[in-house]
């Protein structure tokens, strides 16, 4: 029996390594021509663009389970599996700096020349992650004054393999991003039972929104006394700062801060968000908010590499001016203040103790079948 294709398939033949590995030789196209230090400043970012490689498979993935009009449970850990795994390649990331910290300053500066114009800023799947995780177009730093997705697109007028990688990220910005998905799926989650196709969902919610803030602000008050008690001050001199927290709590849930033609919809948003992380210990809740977790986990590894990215450049070359003309360092700073999921942590400021929240009508609902319907 003659023997199949697979039986014949070495290592090196799955993993291409004939290819791979001779992917390093740099612009002169010849290894034997390149330092030591410039081989490895080569695989260590072809290694991060593999990694932006499965990331946006994750991502995609994500999204798909995500953006649907009814998301079945078992769907969830399927999507906390996808964002662990994005989680751990940027915690991984965040050490790979340090291999780019055995690049001494005069090593690096050696080569450095031959990069110019080019720039990581370049990088076509990073741009096309920060689009697929939802990072607003307002938000993204700005490249020599200029739009940056418009730099990318003029860049992708210079070879066919540079336009297909231009093509992918407009697919990107076609699809539903992370952040619509999560937002779409929290609109839909049931709060104290009731969805957003039930008539009595308005009232519900607004109820719930104003219990929440009923019990929030008797909290901020005993807090304000306690303080006050503790300090030896009056408490009409405390008392304003827990107020202003109040109303920034009101604010937020109240959405003040949507456009009109939104601010219904991101009100039911962030009481669900605001419902889930309340009531997490609840049986049923326990799968959304580990995907909540996750989000704030995922966006916190990336913020972490991106500052880690900027004290390495900061550490090899200090604040010169990048290969390709960005301010260096301070743009790397810059991109580590961006936030995608800001609500999942403009939450956490209005979070309340369990003993403190609203009492929570027919739990049974969120528990397992078969634990009664106690309340």
């Amino acid at each position: 029996m003659a023997a199949s294709a697979s039986n014949t398939t070495s290592y090196g033949d799955y993993l291409k390594l004939d290819q791979l590995l001779g992917l390093q030789s740099g612009i002169e196209g010849d290894e034997a021509r390149i330092s030591a230090d410039e081989l490895h400043f080569i695989v260590v970012h072809q290694t991060f663009e593999l990694w932006f490689k499965v990331i946006l498979r994750e991502l995609r993935l994500a999204c798909e389970r995500l953006d649907q009009a009814f998301v079945p449970e078992e769907e969830i850990p399927q999507v906390v599996h996808h964002l662990d795994r994005i989680h751990e390649i940027f915690q991984l990331g965040t050490q790979q700096w340090r291999v780019m910290e055995t690049l001494a300053t005069q090593d690096f500066l050696a080569f450095r020349d031959k990069l110019v114009p080019a720039s990581g800023f370049q990088s076509f799947q990073l741009r096309e992650l920060e689009i697929a995780l939802g990072l607003a177009d307002d938000v993204r730093q700005g490249f020599q004054g200029a739009d940056p997705l418009a730099h990318l697109q003029k860049l992708a007028e210079r070879s066919p393999a540079e336009a297909q990688a231009w093509s992918r990220l407009e697919a990107a910005r076609a699809r539903p991003s992370l952040l619509a998905a999560v937002r779409g799926w929290l609109y839909r989650a049931p709060i104290r039972g009731s969805g957003p196709d039930d008539p009595a969902d308005r009232v519900i919610v607004a109820t719930f929104v104003a219990d929440y803030l009923a019990a929030g602000q008797a909290y901020q008050r005993d807090m304000a006394e306690r303080m006050a008690a503790a300090q030896g001050r009056p408490l009409a001199d405390v008392l304003p700062r827990f107020a202003e927290s109040d109303a920034a709590a009101s604010r937020f849930l109240m959405a003040e801060d949507a456009p009109p033609a939104e601010r219904e919809r991101t009100r039911r948003v962030r009481a669900a968000l605001v419902f889930v992380e309340s009531y997490r210990d609840l049986p049923l809740l326990a799968w959304p908010r580990a995907l909540l977790d996750r989000l704030v986990a995922l966006e916190q590894g990336m913020i972490v590499w991106r500052s880690r990215h900027a004290r390495m450049v900061e550490r090899v070359i200090g604040r010169r001016i990048g290969t390709g003309g960005s301010s260096g360092v301070d743009y790397l700073d810059g991109t580590a203040t961006y936030r995608v999921f800001h609500e999942l942590w403009a939450v956490r400021t209005l979070l309340l103790p369990r003993e403190r929240l609203p009492r929570l009508e027919g739990r049974g609902q969120y528990g397992f079948a078969g634990q009664g319907h106690a309340r």
